[in-house]
């Protein structure tokens, strides 16, 4: 009987973004592939360190031990390795407990072609070509960014951050206001404020994440005790009058976040540093910046702001 990815929360994760990989990949470009080879089979048992995504993955994977008989979620690995050298990969999976069982191993090409096989809603990879081919594919991925790694395991909530235009909805409005400026985009979002925005690349993300959510309201009325995990926010440079457009497409998908922050031109880090977010998912570069340099964040190439 077929294995019920279709039902299920699907994220793909390569190895560079879950493991920090900086020491093998300094192998590869100074000595080269057969290296590289050499040194992952003489170090198969040494444990890979925790990379950027790792308490992201960690976090959504306990959704699991919250559900265990539906196990809503799942994490799939997709590596540009071979399965020879992916077994100190997967070894360091077992090692740091995590369940992940399922993967693509591509021998050296990108494996964004296999996203839609495995049902994903969002690739993750610390390669930007890799992502920017899923992403000209009609994908939904993302670039990790370089940050400290700072996972407390003592924390068991997921909280996870998203931009608006350029992420969870298309850059239609984005395309408005930098073909002209704010006054024409505040017109324009007001003239258009009941008509909900198309999806964007994150869109079926977040909404999967709303029926997870609604699964843990549910368990936290039979059982009054239970903590729940996920936790959403919507951090946007709009403002009134602009907001309700958001409100409208967001009612329109039959979601919300947990929070949602309009600030109109205030720097998002701010909320960032207070908030901690496991995953901030921003199209543009400028915007992904934390005073501390420790909150995860994944940049989005897609549309008018990545062009």
């Amino acid at each position: 009987m077929p294995y019920p990815l279709d039902k299920k929360l699907v994220i793909a994760v390569a190895s560079s973004a879950l493991f920090d990989l900086s020491e093998s990949d300094k192998v590869f470009r100074e000595e080269g592939e057969e290296k590289y080879r050499q040194h992952q089979r003489q170090h198969i048992d040494k444990t890979l360190q925790k990379g950027i995504a790792f308490p992201f993955i960690r976090r959504f994977l306990n959704l699991n031990k919250s559900f265990p008989e539906l196990q809503p979620v799942e994490v799939v690995l997709l590596s540009k390795n071979d399965p020879d050298t992916g077994l100190r990969i997967f070894r360091s999976i077992d090692s740091h407990g995590l369940s992940i069982s399922r993967a693509a191993f591509t021998s050296g090409s990108s494996p964004y072609s296999f996203i839609p096989a495995f049902n994903v809603s969002l690739f993750l990879s610390a390669n930007p070509n890799d992502v920017l081919n899923a992403i000209e594919a009609g994908y939904p991925a993302g670039t990790v960014m370089h940050s400290d790694i700072d996972d407390d395991e003592d924390d068991n909530e997921l909280r996870v951050a998203f931009d608006f235009d350029g992420v969870l909805a298309d850059d239609e409005s984005e395309s408005v206001f930098r073909q002209g400026n704010l006054d024409s985009f505040h017109e324009h979002e007001v003239k258009n404020s009941e008509t909900p925005h198309n999806p964007g690349l994150l869109s079926d993300l977040f909404m999967k994440l709303s029926s997870m959510q609604k699964l843990e309201i549910d368990k936290e009325k039979d059982n009054p005790n239970y903590e729940r995990i996920i936790r959403t926010a919507i951090i946007t440079a709009r403002a009134a009058p602009a907001h309700e457009r958001v409100v409208t497409t967001l009612r329109d998908w039959g979601v919300n976040a947990d929070h949602t922050f309009f600030l109109g031109g205030v720097e998002k880090r701010g909320i960032l540093d207070t908030l901690k977010p496991h995953m901030f998912f921003d199209d543009q570069r400028n915007h992904l910046k934390s005073s501390a340099g420790n909150i995860p964040m994944v940049h989005i190439p897609f549309g008018i702001a990545n062009e």
